[in-house]
């Protein structure tokens, strides 16, 4: 069996080249993940979006504008970071959203809105009603 122990100096300095270049590279995306909190991404959304107040009350049921609705089966919540949220981690809490709808008329697509977001208007700031 060929093993490398003391006979591969090379190795040894390769690997302490990469802990050092991985310490050096530590603040910048430290730093970089500082600056994305600070300033909060705007997402783009669909032309067909509306915004209103979604609250989940069991899924699929849910309350929007505070009107009885539903979540269509396949639905999406999106966080303020883009990352899908079940519904039941949401039940019950007043969210500010922007959503569509599916051709039945069920709530379909939703995503949560940062600060930033919720100050945009859309492009026809409009409720729908189901």
């Amino acid at each position: 069996m060929n093993r490398c122990n003391t006979s591969c100096p090379w190795l040894a300095a390769l690997i302490i080249f990469a802990a050092y270049a991985n310490l050096h590279a530590l603040p910048a995306s430290a730093q970089a993940s500082f600056e994305e909190e600070a300033k909060p991404n705007i997402r783009h959304f669909p032309k067909t979006a509306f915004r209103g107040q979604l609250q989940v009350t069991a899924t699929p049921d849910a309350l929007m504008n505070g009107k009885a609705d539903r979540l269509s089966p396949g639905s999406t919540i999106r966080d303020i970071n883009n990352m899908l949220v079940l519904p039941g981690a949401v039940t019950g809490t007043k969210l500010v959203v922007n959503y569509t709808r599916e051709n039945t008329g069920m709530v379909h697509q939703v995503w949560i809105l940062n600060t930033e977001e919720i100050k945009q208007k859309l492009p026809s700031q409009r409720h729908s009603t189901p």
